[in-house]
């Protein structure tokens, strides 16, 4: 009897350790079905969206494809159009293309035109220096050359005395050397500017610095004029008082600097006029 219960107790419990491992199987396999139930929506999700993204760039593709249809049609009706140019149309080509070769023409005779009046002004400075360092030798005389115009600066202290405007008698001499080469170059014109500091001056022959940088100019040009035989014509005279410094005017030595005149010479406008209105030959 006891072996009887023992042995029924014994299938009880094994039976029901069976039933517990099935549960828990089943149990696993649901959850991993609800998790593959999840994973498929959120792919079905997913796929739904790049179907929509395909749609629109099927969309853009097409919409390309009727641009790119639409300018093949414009190129090709282009095409045509050059095609059936007429020989009236090839004329005027021709007459524009010979009009622009003459003005090629004209443009280059006006570049040698420059690069003659350049040498012509390489020319002068040379002439001007070898004269003015015969028996002058002066840092306070300075000739240069920008853009192909010729400019002889001399400093104040070797032509006038201070607040003066009468051309001392050995400025007179440096004068008579740059009369001679200008004498030389009767198509050139000479324009004398007078320059000064920033120190006011109050006179009664002198209102201001504009007055005293015009009367040294003038001086100047009468000098060429009477006393070298300079054609009036040929000679401007002109200020600018103090508003052209070459130096700070804080300076005894920046001051110095800027009281100068200024001897320009240069082509006659005139002539470089008639040059731009010849017409190509």
């Amino acid at each position: 009897m006891r072996k009887l219960i023992l042995l029924t107790v014994t299938t009880v419990i094994i039976t029901s350790c069976v039933s517990k491992k099935k549960f828990t199987d089943l149990e696993n396999n649901h959850n991993q079905a609800k998790q593959e139930l999840v994973d498929a929506k959120a792919d079905l999700q997913q796929c739904l969206i790049d179907k929509d993204v395909n749609a629109n760039k099927v969309v853009s593709l097409e919409n390309q494809v009727a641009s790119l249809n639409e300018d093949k049609k414009n190129a090709v009706r282009q095409v045509e159009n050059l095609t059936v140019l007429t020989q009236a149309s090839s004329d005027n080509i021709k007459n524009v293309i010979s009009q622009l070769s003459e003005k090629d023409k004209y443009i280059n005779g006006v570049r040698k035109a420059m690069t003659l009046k350049d040498s012509i002004n390489l020319a002068i400075k040379y002439q001007l220096t070898k004269e003015l360092t015969n028996g002058i030798q002066d840092e306070d005389i300075q000739i240069d050359v920008e853009k192909t115009v010729v400019y002889i600066s001399i400093a104040d202290r070797l032509l006038f005395k201070s607040g003066s405007t009468t051309v001392s008698e050995r400025a007179k001499e440096i004068l008579g050397k740059v009369a001679t080469v200008i004498s030389t170059r009767p198509g050139m014109d000479v324009q004398v500017e007078g320059y000064t500091d920033d120190v006011p001056i109050s006179r009664k022959d002198i209102k201001d610095n504009w007055d005293l940088s015009v009367k040294r100019a003038t001086s100047v040009v009468r000098v060429l004029q009477d006393d070298h035989g300079v054609d009036p014509k040929r000679l401007v005279a002109a200020g600018r008082s103090e508003y052209v410094p070459l130096e700070t005017n804080d300076t005894a030595a920046g001051r110095s600097a800027n009281r100068r005149t200024r001897i320009v010479i240069l082509p006659k406008l005139e002539e470089f006029f008639n040059i731009l209105e010849q017409k190509p030959e």
